[in-house]
């Protein structure tokens, strides 16, 4: 392992233009969320129409993903930042001047396309600078998402109370990001400064086992999607607390994910990413689990906020996992695994809701802190070689 005074300078530089990107990527992603509002407002739409929109940028996202994998690995992510970085920038502006939900469901269609590009390129970059790194870093670099989407989220906030519109607020976001994306490329890591595979990577290579760990993140998400679309309602309707306190369960979930990455790579370095990865998913588990059962609003705000803490450090674990398998293929590898998470983020949240109007709300909520637990057992497939199911990791 590198000491902090030993790391090159272009590998420091190379860090702070991954986090720049990371930072990037949350305050496009919180903006859009916080002025979701104003445009259905903009163009009078009902739920369901403004779901449609929704789901444009939900399919966007997921394309872009599986097109950046092939990319990142022909082109390198040096090549692709600056481009996809300001492409992103750009089109977040464009639904803010959308006149019909159909204009605007084929802008979020593009904007979801940019986006899902950035995801991968971002945390191919990401790999790569671990990599060159020699410690684990992965932690911090999702971190910095989170401080970014609660800065995009605070400046939608801003702009809605000043009552001004969609459009003012994204024009300033994105020239706040084409400045950064520039900054950011001219730090990046140059693919001479990179490290070659080592002789462990490359006999680990190939891509065999990433689905499973898809599958990983994938359940790590629908943690995600349960807290953002049902922590709130659950304290609300289930629980009988009030709008406000109920409100606490999402920010408590919120501020111990991004506490959880804060710390995550020194937790990392301590105990592996196995272990982590075992001790998270029985935090978020058995934490979520605990709180569903005592049925109390103050119960239920903790048990929110151990299911943050515990789903922190997984997916970055597991990027870093998938991207080391095969370093030539790192690209696609993250963009299956990111792709699988994605879509546990949006179809979670919707299955929850589902199973809820048989079996309750707090029998619903079980779902995610199930799926922390059996991530938990599954930790043993984050090794080199051995991802695939639990039992084979094992064997």
């Amino acid at each position: 392992m590198t000491s902090p005074s030993t790391v090159p300078l272009a590998v420091r530089r190379g860090r702070v233009a991954v986090c720049l990107l990371f930072g990037l990527y949350g305050v496009i992603l919180g903006t859009w969320t916080a002025r979701i509002p104003a445009i259905k407002q903009g163009l009078g739409l009902s739920d369901g129409q403004l779901s449609l929109g929704l789901l444009a940028f939900a399919a966007g996202a997921i394309i872009g993903m599986q097109a950046a994998g092939r990319l990142v690995d022909r082109y390198g992510t040096g090549r692709l930042l600056l481009p996809v970085a300001l492409a992103d920038g750009v089109l977040l502006v464009s639904p803010a001047y959308a006149p019909s939900l159909a204009v605007l469901a084929a802008c979020l269609l593009a904007f979801g396309i940019t986006h899902g590009l950035l995801n991968i390129t971002m945390n191919a970059a990401a790999v790569e600078v671990q990599r060159a790194r020699q410690a684990p870093i992965m932690s911090s670099f999702h971190a910095v998402y989170s401080v970014g989407g609660f800065l995009g989220a605070a400046v939608g906030g801003v702009f809605a109370y000043a009552e001004l519109g969609a459009a003012p607020t994204f024009l300033a976001v994105a020239l706040v990001v084409a400045v950064t994306a520039v900054v950011a490329a001219r730090l990046r890591l140059a693919p001479s400064e990179m490290p070659s595979a080592g002789a462990a990577e490359r006999a680990a290579g190939g891509l065999r086992g990433v689905t499973f760990l898809g599958v990983l993140v994938f359940c790590c998400l629908v943690g995600e999607g349960a807290a953002a679309d049902w922590s709130a309602v659950y304290l609300r309707d289930s629980l009988g607390s009030s709008p406000g306190f109920a409100a606490a369960a999402y920010a408590a979930f919120s501020i111990m994910m991004m506490a959880g990455r804060l710390v995550g790579d020194r937790l990392t370095a301590k105990l592996g990413p196995v272990r982590l990865v075992q001790v998270s998913g029985v935090l978020a588990g058995v934490g979520l689990g605990l709180a569903l059962l005592v049925g109390h609003p103050v119960a239920g705000v903790a048990g929110f906020g151990l299911l943050g803490a515990g789903l922190a450090c997984i997916a970055p674990q597991v990027f870093s996992a998938a991207g080391s398998q095969d370093p030539a293929r790192a690209g696609q590898a993250i963009a299956r695994v990111a792709s699988l998470g994605f879509l546990g983020f949006v179809v979670g949240p919707l299955v929850i809701g589902a199973l809820a109007e048989f079996t309750g709300l707090p029998a619903a909520l079980a779902i995610p802190a199930v799926l922390a637990l059996f991530v938990a057992l599954a930790a043993p497939s984050l090794r080199p070689g051995r991802a695939s199911a639990p039992a084979a990791a094992q064997g």
